[in-house]
């Protein structure tokens, strides 16, 4: 019995990971649980599994949660608290669906107490991709993949035994989200609710918003980067508007992979969560003669942000961790009607100029720099 604790259990990465585990109820417990601002249906979640532990931000939420559940489940409190629940749930897999940064000092705690993480935040790769797979290597916890594209690539990598040196190139394919075929349109009166109807997937708000602007790809290409220590120009995009092949994988013996699929999480969160085996499952199949495939490359010019996360991947030191901070703080501030959709590039780079030459060397002092970069553009720059 493998047991989980899931950060960002009421979000859709979370809330899909417990879908798994009641497909499987003789092989997870779940054995905590963290949730954020839906406290109700972390209640609900609570009372079907029964963790041991379970953290929220505050002690106004710790009051709802306590009030409802029974004595035995431990709330934890705070980000400290957070830190530490992993552990003291005595977990087998950490599953990391928390949005942006704010998992990232869990994470690495994590790593160092050897708990293997199923990430789905990427997050936390982005702004500290080299000192987490540092760690990573240094107390020889694995990584898994939940991310579609980059848990299709880990499939695809077993055809050389995960050998980087037989990979000619990576291609992760992008929905293009709901404007990549509307070149007309007018950027700046996008709405909100506009920007989060992705055509394909169930996710959450911030993603919609990060696959509408392409950034999303930006970010998983500087994940790929670090999860399979692959140079940048092995990594390319296609657009690919049905969303049936996830990734593609070229290999130096001229042999190409791709790995194909229905548009739903739930399959590479169980590929991870039971990794290296398999196991059956009732989700949707993939059917082929319902779908034409179609792949183009992507339009820079009207997504900028994808060749903007490039250049900083590639540049790399602290400019990843402003790249992601810029982003997350600019799409909130989409989000709640603050800026316009055509603004979220402009404060990205404007963050970038602004402070880029901050230099970071440890966990602390990128989330300060997190913490900086997210205030200056949530207070217009000042």
């Amino acid at each position: 019995m493998k047991r989980l604790c899931i950060l960002g259990a009421t979000g859709s990465i979370g809330q899909q990971s417990l879908d798994v585990v009641r497909q499987h109820p003789d092989q997870f417990t779940v054995v905590g649980l963290s949730g954020h601002r839906n406290i109700s249906q972390l209640i609900q979640d609570c009372l079907e599994f029964r963790p041991e532990c379970v953290h929220v931000p505050d002690s106004l939420a710790a009051q709802k949660l306590t009030a409802e559940l029974p004595k035995n489940i431990r709330c934890l409190v705070g980000p400290e608290a957070l830190i530490s629940m992993a552990q003291e749930c005595r977990t087998d897999l950490l599953i990391l669906a928390i949005v942006g940064t704010a998992s990232l000092a869990a994470s690495y705690a994590a790593i160092c107490a050897r708990i293997p993480i199923a990430l789905a935040c990427k997050e936390v790769l982005v702004s500290a991709g080299s000192l987490i797979q540092k760690a990573a290597r240094d107390y020889g916890v694995p990584l898994l993949p939940i991310d579609s594209e980059h848990a299709a690539i880990h499939q695809c990598l077993a055809y050389v035994q995960h050998d980087i040196t037989h990979v000619r190139r990576m291609t992760l394919t992008a929905s293009g989200g709901p404007f990549w075929n509307q070149p007309n349109l007018d950027w700046a009166t996008i709405t909100p609710d506009e920007a989060v109807k992705h055509p394909q997937w169930s996710m959450g708000k911030k993603i919609s918003v990060d696959s509408a602007t392409l950034m999303n790809k930006g970010l998983e290409l500087i994940e790929a980067h670090y999860l399979f220590d692959i140079a940048y120009e092995k990594l390319s995009v296609l657009i690919h508007p049905q969303s049936v092949v996830h990734s593609i994988v070229d290999f130096v013996d001229g042999v190409s992979l791709a790995q194909m699929g229905p548009a739903d999480m739930r399959i590479p969160i169980q590929y991870a969560l039971t990794y290296p085996e398999s196991q059956q499952a009732q989700w949707p199949t993939l059917n082929l003669h319902e779908h034409t495939l179609t792949f183009t490359q992507p339009d820079t010019t009207r997504f900028p942000l994808l060749d903007l996360a490039i250049t900083c991947g590639k540049h790399g030191g602290g400019l990843p961790s402003i790249l992601t901070a810029a982003n997350e703080a600019a799409v909130y501030q989409f989000l709640n009607h603050a800026i316009g959709f055509d603004a979220i590039y402009a404060w990205v780079n404007r963050a970038i100029e602004h402070f880029q030459h901050e230099k970071v060397d440890d966990i602390a002092s990128i989330i300060d720099l997190d913490t900086r970069v997210k205030q200056w553009v949530t207070a217009g720059g000042q």
